[in-house]
């Protein structure tokens, strides 16, 4: 395997942090927000961002048996709300876009959880880590790395 860049421009990575920081805020559901940055980061095997949150949702009390079945979310009953689910399924079809880009079933599904503001954070936050993502995985970062 060869060396692959550690570099981020800190004017770059600012920017993100903001964005970040913005749909966090908008979302107004620190707890859900670690949720949906922990399951695209599953996704997309990016073990800098997992671990960076799977960190950041304990310390917000998440619980850590939430946290084991976040990857089985759809077979885990009622251990998430309806909310969650739909916040988490949109999470999956945002980051996984198919031929049929984003089911309307699956936005539907979550507009009925999320005012129109909600909804535009969360998507804004599905986006955003999805970005991170794809930095760190691209440059192999290792969990507890500096980023920047």
């Amino acid at each position: 395997m060869s060396a692959r860049t550690q570099y981020l421009d800190k004017a770059v990575g600012g920017a993100m942090a903001a964005l970040s920081a913005a749909a966090k805020k908008g979302l107004g559901d620190p707890v859900l927000a670690e949720l949906v940055m922990m399951r695209a980061s599953q996704i997309n095997a990016c073990a800098f961002c997992l671990d960076m949150h799977v960190e950041i949702a304990l310390k917000n009390g998440e619980t850590p048996k939430r946290v084991t079945l976040l990857n089985a979310w759809q077979e885990a009953g009622p251990l998430f709300s309806e909310r969650e689910r739909a916040a988490l399924a949109l999470t999956e079809a945002v980051t996984v876009l198919t031929d049929d880009f984003v089911p309307d079933d699956v936005y539907e599904a979550a507009a009925a959880h999320f005012d129109e503001a909600e909804l535009a954070h969360l998507i804004g936050l599905i986006a955003v880590i999805n970005s991170w993502n794809r930095l760190m995985v691209s440059r192999r970062v290792e969990p507890g790395a500096q980023a920047w």
